[in-house]
């Protein structure tokens, strides 16, 4: 599988590593606005094919699937552009700026027959089976509590701080909560409520969120862009708990039984990045025919973004696009 590249920036360095470390897809084109920026990332990173402009990659022919790495503000444009030239299209998280512009691109992609993916990375890793499994053979006993935080410590880089950039802690960093949640639990959400510590320019830095599903579980969820988080997710059942070491990158899952009594440490299969697990799961949706992931549907893409926009709103972050 030819994925091109679109964006320059760390995260789009993290897919070209990634790449170059699979044999079934390769690094095959990347695109900037700059036909200079495109040509020394592709120098650095052994990439075939270098364009001047977002465009010139998408109408590649030989491009099989599009990498959108871009910041949540410029995904729109660029995955409604490949979608309209038949290109599928992985689209880092968050997958838009808002529901609105989620429901629109899954629309076209759905008009045209056109396979779109999220790449929430966490959905696709093995982790994710091996919890489900845990809790489905009863190692905890019947799930009542779950809590996970994601923090960084990011200064004031633009990303985070500017509106139209789609700035703040959530769309960033939260989105991983939110789908901690929803990865191990399919329960209807009959309530969500949280508050947030902004900025001068009225981004969240700081958030928290509390989650109420209709099987009783209850989730306390946090993420900042300010200060360095211990990033563990925990799933607490009648019988003991399950402790993930990090919800943005699980590479152990600890099982603790009645009065927390240690049971086993199950570590995750060697990785190259991590991201190697979202680009294979396009691969084989492209060659089963499929226009969405299995791993993560399209219904559940729109559905975080429905949670984000509403938490925004009750919160007054705000962006251009909405």
């Amino acid at each position: 599988m030819r994925v091109g590249i679109v964006g320059t920036g760390w995260i789009a360095e993290k897919a070209a590593i990634t790449l170059n470390g699979l044999t079934e897809c390769e690094a095959y084109a990347v695109g900037s606005r700059a036909k200079d920026t495109a040509e020394a990332f592709a120098r650095k990173w052994n990439i075939g094919k270098a364009y001047g402009s977002y465009f010139e990659l998408i109408t590649d022919p030989d491009v099989d699937l599009v990498y959108v790495g871009t910041p949540h503000s410029h995904h729109y444009d660029v995955t409604r552009e490949a979608i309209l030239a038949g290109k599928p299209c992985l689209v880092e998280k968050a997958f838009m700026a808002n529901a609105r512009q989620t429901k629109e691109i899954l629309d076209l992609a759905h008009e045209f027959g056109i396979f779109v993916a999220e790449a929430i990375w966490t959905r696709y890793q093995p982790a994710v089976g091996i919890v489900r499994k845990l809790i489905a053979d009863g190692h905890i006993g019947t799930p009542h509590l779950i809590t996970a935080t994601l923090g960084y410590s990011m200064g004031n880089k633009e990303r985070i701080m500017r509106p139209d950039l789609c700035g703040g802690a959530l769309l960033d960093l939260g989105v991983y909560a939110l789908n901690f949640v929803r990865m191990f639990t399919d329960s209807d959400i009959t309530s969500i409520d949280g508050t947030c510590v902004k900025s001068d320019t009225g981004m969240d830095l700081t958030n928290a969120m509390t989650i109420i599903l209709s099987d009783g579980i209850l989730a306390n969820v946090q993420s900042s862009a300010q200060c360095v988080g211990d990033n563990i997710g925990v799933i607490a059942g009648t019988e003991g708990n399950l402790i993930i070491d990090n919800i943005n990158n699980p590479q152990t899952i600890t099982v603790n039984g009645p009065d927390r009594t240690y049971v086993e440490t199950i570590r995750v299969p060697q990785q190259i990045t991590g991201y190697e697990y979202q680009f294979l799961a396009c691969r084989q949706a492209l060659i089963d025919g499929l226009t969405e992931p299995r791993e993560m549907p399209h219904q559940e893409t729109l559905y975080i973004m429905q949670l984000m926009d509403d938490l925004r709103r009750k919160w007054d972050v705000r962006y251009p696009m909405d």
